[in-house]
């Protein structure tokens, strides 16, 4: 004869399993919805920095240090923002924007740059560019830009 609290036991255990189920569904969910951005900056520190801003925004971050790197990275995962900057090894970012646009169009392209000036500012607009931030930026400012580029 099984007990009251044997049955009681295996009832709470059905409930929490399904709970831990349900819970485990809505976290994959979570994971797979989260914003994917990519930096493209040889400078470290920026890097580290705007990662770190991201991810308090709970953005899925990844970074690369030039263009040739990141055509590798695009290559396996499309981002839907990239923060560009404009002085990098192995070329100017103002002058990738046209094949980032062209390859993926629903991307949304940032350039960051310390150079900033109104011809590079009008060549980054015309070549597809969707925010220009000058170097140095605040927290603020990035969280304004992810926000207005995230908005459907």
């Amino acid at each position: 004869m099984i007990g009251y609290f044997q049955i009681n036991s295996i009832f709470n255990l059905t409930i929490f399993v399904k709970l831990a189920i349900k819970l485990q569904q809505l976290l994959l969910d979570y994971k797979i919805k989260m914003v994917k951005a990519l930096i493209i900056d040889d400078e470290i520190d920026i890097c580290y920095l705007l990662s770190s801003i991201l991810r308090t925004k709970n953005l899925q971050v990844s970074y690369v240090n030039s263009i040739s790197e990141a055509t590798i990275s695009l290559e396996k995962q499309q981002p839907e923002i990239i923060f560009l900057d404009n002085h990098l090894p192995d070329g100017l970012g103002i002058d990738f924007i046209k094949q980032l646009k062209l390859s993926y169009p629903s991307t949304k392209v940032v350039m960051i740059t310390a150079f900033d000036n109104y011809s590079d500012r009008t060549k980054a607009f015309n070549n597809g560019v969707d925010t220009f931030i000058s170097k140095p930026f605040t927290k603020n400012l990035i969280y304004q830009t992810v926000d207005n580029l995230t908005k459907a």
